[in-house]
């Protein structure tokens, strides 16, 4: 967190505002978090993880080798993504993620730390009634206790400028910011992992059996709860998740991409792992109680070694607002999964 003078009221902590950024700036300064099994068990109270690998730590060991529990890949985005609020502090919403790649699978006992580039700037333009705001293109790049690389991609976040007069001039485009995941870096994920182990000892669909073009309704939904103890838990200090103020508290948005995870995983049970995304847009707001619906959609499978393969999903969020107002579309996220 910055500081800045306030007159007589001494100092504010607070992040940087859109007009206080520049392209090319780093910020490393949250703080490191050791994965533990009380932060996943949190984890999965608020959001209903159902992947096998991080509930089953005998499967676990068995498919990957590692003799600790493996942490759910929605733990570790989760934390990347709370430890980036320190540029993020204002935001007034998140508009997307793109080309998100694990890099390797962290396990309960493993330290992650967080560093965030300012790649790409765009002040909008002002509205009447409104206060300025801009977007920041952030390039987050996560690493473990031994600085290998866990996790990278990108967001863009609107940010409010401290100075509603301010002319920043930055008009960079952002619709070129990020890239699709690597296709090495995803088959990699899982090399070494003995998937026909998962594949014989659990029954139902595995790879083989999935079609291209599968689709479902996943019947019921899931009511929003927890939402600013989701947040503390995973080092995210924006204040819209955590303060009312004038516009009402918003669910991080993770939150809202943790239950539809939850909810792909009663689609397709038998996911290994996710092994990124091709991109994740917020195309509504999400208010604690409101009640979530997924359709799940197999866009396209790609085959990896020994019948395993990706699956390229199309997972689209339709919420249930608490107000009683009509269901609205709320996210559009495009995971990549694993199957044995």
């Amino acid at each position: 967190m910055t500081e800045v003078m306030a007159g007589d009221a001494g100092q504010i902590a607070e992040g940087p505002y859109f007009d206080e950024l520049a392209v090319g700036m780093v910020f490393d300064q949250a703080p490191a978090l050791t994965l533990t099994s009380g932060q996943a068990g949190v984890h999965q109270a608020i959001l209903a993880d159902r992947l096998r690998l991080p509930l089953d730590e005998t499967l676990a060991k068995a498919v990957t080798g590692a003799q600790a529990p493996l942490a759910h890949p929605a733990l570790v985005w989760d934390v990347a993504i709370g430890q980036s609020t320190v540029v993020t502090h204002h935001v007034v919403a998140n508009l997307f993620y793109r080309g998100l790649a694990f890099h390797r699978a962290p396990v309960i006992g493993d330290t992650l730390r967080t560093s965030t580039e300012v790649v790409g700037l765009r002040q909008n333009r002002a509205k009447p009634g409104r206060r300025p705001t801009g977007l920041a293109a952030l390039r987050i790049t996560t690493v473990d206790q031994h600085e290998r690389p866990v996790l990278d991609f990108w967001r863009c976040a609107m940010l409010p400028l401290r100075d509603p007069e301010a002319r920043t001039g930055h008009a960079d485009d952002l619709d070129a910011v990020g890239q699709q995941p690597d296709a090495g870096t995803l088959a990699g994920l899982t090399a070494g992992w003995r998937l026909d182990r998962f594949r014989n000892a659990v029954s139902g669909t595995h790879f083989a059996d999935l079609r291209p073009d599968a689709s479902w309704r996943v019947g019921g939904g899931d009511v929003v709860s927890s939402a600013p103890e989701l947040a503390r838990l995973t080092l995210n200090v924006a204040s819209a998740h955590h303060d009312a103020g004038e516009r009402g508290r918003l669910v991080y948005g993770g939150h809202t991409i943790g239950l539809a995870a939850s909810q792909l995983t009663r689609a397709l049970p038998n996911v290994v792992t996710v092994a990124g995304w091709h991109g994740c847009d917020h195309t509504g707001p999400v208010h604690e109680g409101d009640t979530l619906h997924s359709e799940v959609h197999v866009e396209r499978t790609e085959p990896l070694p020994d019948g395993a393969g990706l699956a390229h999903l199309r997972v689209r969020v339709r919420s249930t607002p608490v107000t009683g107002a009509e269901p609205a579309d709320v996210l559009d996220w495009r995971p990549i999964a694993v199957l044995a």
